[in-house]
Order: C-alpha cells, then structure tokens, then sequence
C-alpha cells in the first residue's frame, strides 16, 4: 500500500494531469455489463420457455443494445461468452428457433454469412437464448478496437470472456470441448485485431517478477497515464480451463488475456468474486492487497423486478474495480433500478484505495 500513503494523501493531487501519473489500473471503479452481446428474446419466445421453466425464463429476460451503444453510454467492463466452431455453421441452425415455429432461424443475411464462417462466435445459449448484437467473436474484438481506437483516452476496458464448452440441453448443438490449441486460437484472434500497444497483456504486468502474483503484490499494474485507451481481456473459467489456457507454460508468458483465478495462485492479478454482500470482506481484502476485482450489482434479473439495491450498493462500496450489471439503463417493466456512478461519472478513484481528499474524483 506503499502507492496510497504516498500519492492519494494531499488533495493537490488528485485533479488534473497529476492523477493519470499516481493513479495505477487497480486505483479506478467503473461500471460494465453482463452477457454484453445479448440481445432480449421476442415476447412469444420469452413467453413458451416460461410456459416450461418459469425461473429459467425470468433469469435471461433482458437484453442491450449493442457494444458500441454501451461503451459510448459509459460501459468499462464488456462480458463475452465464446463457443468454437472451427468448420464453420455449428450453430447456424438453433434448434430452439425451430420449436419456436420458425422455418429458417431469424438471422440476417449479415448473420447467416458470419456464423457460416469458421471462427469463434459469441451467443448466450445456442439453442433458445442464441441473439446477438456481434455474431463472431470477430465482430466483436472488431467494434471493441474500433470505439478504443477513436477514444484514446478511456480508462482501461475490462473484457471478460466466458469460453463455452459444457454440456447442453436434450436436442441442443453440445459446444466443442477446448483445449490448448482452441485457446491459440481465440489469442491469435485477439491479437489480429489489437496492435500490442492496445493491449495490457499478463507480460506487461509480470515483467521482472517470478509470478504475477508477485508483481500485483509489488504494486505493478500500469499506471492510468499508461493505460489509457487500452484493454485486457480475462479469461473467466474454472481451473482446468485455465490450466489448458496456460499449457506448459510457467506462467501466462506470451498469452493475451490473463486467468481468473484465486487470490494464492501464482497466475493471480484479477478476481472475479461475483456477491458483493456474502463475500464483502474477500473483495475488500483482496483490492487492499493490490488485486482487480470484477463483481456483480444484481444477478438473474431479481433486483430490478423488487427494485433492491442493496447488492449494488455493496459493490459499489466494495472497492471492486469493475462492477457489472445487467442494468446499465434502467428496464421500466419492472423499476426504475439502474446501475451507474454518483455524479454522472464513467469512471472515478476506487472509493477504498484513496484517503478521503481524492475518494469519488472523477477520472472519466
């Protein structure tokens, strides 16, 4: 915590230019989205998967606009959920569309020609919940470059990348299992689309540490001068994903996105720790000690239908650096429950990692 006595202690510090060059990447907290890409099922889809599974049904009822519409709205934390397909049309054929009554799934032309290709592509659930804003993980990596590229100046962008390959429904297309090469594969997408100043990748981090845990302990995540107008991408998976994602490697050395895991690993440099209430104390600890941390304001749709803040204002009040939501605007069906930063702020000093001169200062 050497940073913080030295650097957030005089008000003069905390305005202006000065900030950019004190303030490190695990110093801010901003707000993001949930299953960004996921667009709302029509009403009379929504309406017969409830007819089978009320709760089911409830949970994935919402939607957003698309990436460029979040990021231009305030969003600094992007979710996305990739399966492969690398012969191309795996999922051109949703089951759950023909269910629905369709005779063609309801692509585009655009869509049907993306998801014809090979390559990753990005939905919730191949089979009911299959809409997309960005088909292709492609697309996406694509709207992602081009809105940083035009902003120079945003804060760091979180994307969290969900990799699918579990087990499906009766009659859905089961997702392929991924294993080292599939992850050379989502990293070399990565990095066709993003030129390496663009990114803040595990090496730029562990340079000169044995461990990234080490060097986050060290203080060594970038400063917000640095890392303006650039992104990392986390890798949000359990154990023996991140295993495959790390192969023989001693670390993360060469790989684009770093690893969710716990806070002993040697790997460890981001936490997701997704109850900001039941888990406040982990969180807390773990921002103190230098960790990011990605958590979530509501869940499965509940505190926007009984309109109950109080998991966002937990993680607001967290010191978790990344806070995600389903409701980036508000959905009037059900409240006026909303998740964003006081003041109107994109991003601002993290509330718990500043002494009470520099807390809730606007950096974005």
């Amino acid at each position: 915590m050497a940073l913080l006595a030295s650097v957030l202690v005089a008000g003069a510090l905390c305005t202006g230019d000065r900030l950019d060059i004190d303030l490190r990447l695990n110093d801010i907290q901003v707000i993001g989205t949930h299953n960004s890409y996921k667009q709302a099922l029509p009403p009379p889809e929504l309406a017969a998967h409830r007819a089978q599974d009320p709760a089911g049904a409830d949970s994935i009822d919402y939607g957003f606009p698309s990436l460029l519409a979040q990021l231009e709205s305030g969003a600094r934390q992007i979710e996305l959920d990739v399966y492969d397909d690398p012969e191309g049309g795996r999922y051109l054929k949703p089951p759950g569309a023909h269910r629905r009554g369709y005779s063609e799934p309801p692509w585009t032309a655009q869509q049907r020609s993306a998801l014809a290709l090979p390559g990753f592509k990005v939905m919730h659930l191949p089979d009911i919940d299959f809409r997309s804003s960005c088909v292709t993980w492609i697309d996406c990596l694509a709207t992602l470059q081009g809105w940083s590229a035009a902003h120079p100046d945003h804060v760091p962008i979180l994307v969290l990348v969900n990799a699918k390959d579990g087990p499906l429904g009766p009659g859905s297309v089961q997702p392929l299992k991924l294993d080292e090469a599939a992850f050379d594969r989502l990293d070399a997408a990565i990095r066709g689309v993003f030129r390496d100043t663009e990114l803040i990748t595990p090496d730029d981090v562990q340079e000169g540490y044995p461990t990234l845990r080490e060097a986050v302990l060290a203080g060594r995540w970038p400063t917000l001068e640095q890392a303006r107008g650039r992104i990392l991408f986390v890798l949000d998976e359990p154990a023996d994903k991140v295993a495959a994602y790390r192969g023989q490697r001693s670390s993360l050395q060469g790989r684009a996105m770093f690893a969710s895991v716990d806070e002993d690993s040697p790997l460890a440099s981001l936490l997701v720790i997704n109850d900001p209430i039941g888990e406040r104390d982990r969180i807390e600890k773990a921002v103190a000690a230098g960790f990011v941390v990605r958590t979530r304001a509501d869940a499965d749709t509940r505190e926007a239908r009984s309109n109950d803040t109080r998991r966002r204002e937990a993680a607001l009040a967290s010191g978790a650096q990344y806070i995600s939501t389903d409701y980036l605007e508000a959905d009037t069906r059900f409240s006026d429950y909303q998740v964003r930063l006081p003041k109107g702020a994109t991003a601002r000093v993290n509330p718990t990692r500043a002494t009470a001169t520099c807390r809730g200062v606007t950096i974005e």
